[in-house]
């Protein structure tokens, strides 16, 4: 879920999603991603293992070390009697901990549903941003007549928005029973295990010896903050726990109001190249930091070491992001469908469907993670064939997308079918029971693609 918001808003604001009218809507999405954040925060430490239970000591020991009038008042509201409590041989003080903690897990849950509410209320208000091609001017909306070309929301968004629940929650099955699957299975003679901070099973228990040998690793979508944290002043100083929150306030802030810092009138990318540039090295530096975090976890990072890390590659962004053309038309042409391309959508079609069979028939992790690669080469050439042939009109009236559509729907009907029946043959205890999930959530993702399949036969005109 986290890793989708944050590719959900990084696509909005290059997109240009955020701009008038939708100014309210890109403030509401800010506020959400920081509602998400901190629900993971104290969800990961209901678990009880050390990396939340270090999360919420970094987390009090910041607020508390700000010196704040208050700071110690809100982390008694937060954290009730602290991470001392999960190591009382008293169970009421214990539970007093994570009892608190349930409580704003939850609460902020229930918060996120409200605003989310309100939030698809806005998109649908709205309705869909235009290509920049399209509509090239703020404010960018279909008009009422524009409107009419499309359906209305029931039935045809909600059969959209079905499909993506059901793809969403195949994607949340299969990636932990994947993960899990890995996890301590020998691939090609090399034993692999999965770094603690992204492996499925909970890390050890606080306070306990195993604790002691475990890196002091934040959950992993605090990683970045974590290594912020470890950042030297240029006068070789550690910053202060104030300077941490603050920088996380005033960036936060900063995020919200972007739609009223940058107000050109133009929804290219190039007309809006400063914070074009701003989101790129946010970007960036939660993937750089994430990574140097868990390298070097509470390792003093000196301002000449930031300066490589995030500074250069900054630099770099920027040069790339002012050479882009104010405005550059992007030609139609499409490179012909060669014998090459046909032999290679006939050798990738061929793989997929033998590596699947003996998937279905010999379920093994090698054969599970050969089907990826496979499938996303197939969806390459066959998108690829579809669109050459319908712009060269060789459809015969009703496009050959709509056909592959029609014909795709029972076929994923019949796979389906198979999954099932191997679905029974899987063992439900061990380290095989979790084929049974990557199983289950191929299902609810591929009955999800057929909806959609299923919308765009019915609802999308061409």
């Amino acid at each position: 879920m986290i890793v989708l918001v944050y590719i959900h808003m990084f696509r909005n604001f290059y997109k240009g999603a955020y701009k008038k009218p939708r100014e309210l809507q890109w403030v509401t999405g800010v506020l959400l991603l920081a509602l998400t954040l901190g629900a993971s925060f104290f969800g990961y430490s209901l678990v009880g293992d050390v990396l939340g239970i270090d999360a919420v000591d970094i987390g009090s020991s910041l607020l508390i070390g700000t010196g704040f009038p208050g700071a110690t008042t809100i982390v008694g509201w937060l954290f009730g009697p602290g991470i001392d409590a999960v190591q009382s041989s008293n169970p009421i003080v214990r539970s007093e901990f994570f009892d608190r903690i349930l409580g704003w897990h939850i609460i902020m849950v229930a918060l996120i549903s409200l605003l989310f509410g309100f939030h698809l209320m806005l998109a649908e208000r709205y309705g869909m941003t235009p290509s920049a091609k399209e509509k090239p001017r703020v404010p960018a909306f279909y008009t009422k007549d524009e409107q009419e070309k499309f359906n209305p929301w029931w039935p045809r968004n909600f059969v959209y928005m079905l499909s993506l629940v059901l793809m969403t929650w195949g994607v949340i099955l299969i990636v932990p029973n994947v993960l899990a699957n890995i996890n301590g299975a020998t691939i090609l003679g090399h034993k692999i295990t999965l770094p603690l901070v992204i492996n499925p099973y909970p890390a050890p228990q606080a306070f306990t010896t195993a604790a002691e040998h475990t890196a002091p690793y934040p959950p992993w979508i605090f990683l970045f903050l974590y290594k912020f944290v470890d950042f030297l002043l240029p006068n070789g100083l550690p910053l202060l726990p104030s300077m941490v929150i603050a920088v996380l306030i005033i960036g936060l802030v900063v995020l919200m109001l972007i739609p009223f810092f940058e107000n050109s009138e133009l929804m290219f990318i190039s007309s809006r190249k400063f914070w074009t540039w701003v989101m790129s090295v946010l970007a960036y530096s939660l993937v750089a930091l994430s990574i140097w975090g868990y390298l070097e976890p509470g390792v003093p990072a000196p301002f000449i070491q930031q300066a490589e890390i995030i500074g250069i590659p900054a630099l770099i962004l920027a040069i790339i992001i002012y050479l882009i053309p104010s405005k550059r038309e992007k030609a139609n042409a499409t490179r012909p469908f060669g014998p090459l391309s046909i032999l290679g959508t006939s050798v990738s079609v061929l793989l997929f469907a033998g590596t699947l069979g003996d998937f279905l028939i010999y379920p093994s992790l090698l054969g599970l993670l050969m089907l990826l690669p496979l499938g996303v080469l197939v969806y390459h050439y066959v998108t690829r064939m579809v669109r050459i042939i319908n712009s060269a009109n060789l459809g015969g009236g009703y496009s050959l997308s709509k056909k592959a559509a029609f014909i795709g729907i029972p076929v994923i009907f019949v796979i389906t079918i198979f999954l099932f029946a191997l679905l029974t043959r899987i063992p439900s205890v061990g380290i095989q029971s979790t084929y049974a999930g990557i199983d289950l959530g191929v299902i609810l993702f591929l009955w999800g693609y057929a909806i959609n399949l299923y919308h765009y036969l019915v609802y999308v005109k061409e």
